[in-house]
């Protein structure tokens, strides 16, 4: 699966990291995706970051993610993040987060294109 236009490729990574740093999915579903995403799909510098701190926190509760990960990325050299700013709009029902994981399969088939997955 490619993706050629640089606006969707970017929306997909927002969307899966948003979909990371949801309230709505538990800190194992976190962990196993990112385990399974390569850091290279994220073609932002500031969203690579952004996952790798994610990834880095490992078990934690969501809400202490969301605690964690404004001064993570500051330290990292982005010191304009904004977190409740990349999250909005914050209220997430339950088609976006259906509509956020969509998003979060279709990167991890980008980040494994030669092992066939499908996401349809």
């Amino acid at each position: 699966m490619r993706i050629q236009n640089p606006n969707a490729r970017f929306q997909l990574q927002k969307n899966t990291l948003r979909f990371l740093c949801s309230v709505l999915i538990k800190s194992g579903t976190r962990i196993e995706i990112c385990k399974l995403l390569d850091p290279g799909v994220f073609d932002d510098p500031l969203q690579r970051v952004m996952f790798e701190e994610i990834r880095e926190l490992g078990s934690i509760d969501s809400r202490r993610l969301r605690e964690l990960l404004p001064a993570r990325v500051t330290n990292r050299g982005f010191p304009d993040f904004d977190l409740n700013e990349f999250l909005a709009p914050h209220e997430v029902g339950e088609k976006e987060i259906d509509q956020l994981f969509e998003s979060a399969l279709q990167l991890l088939d980008l980040s494994h294109p030669d092992e066939g997955l499908s996401v349809e």
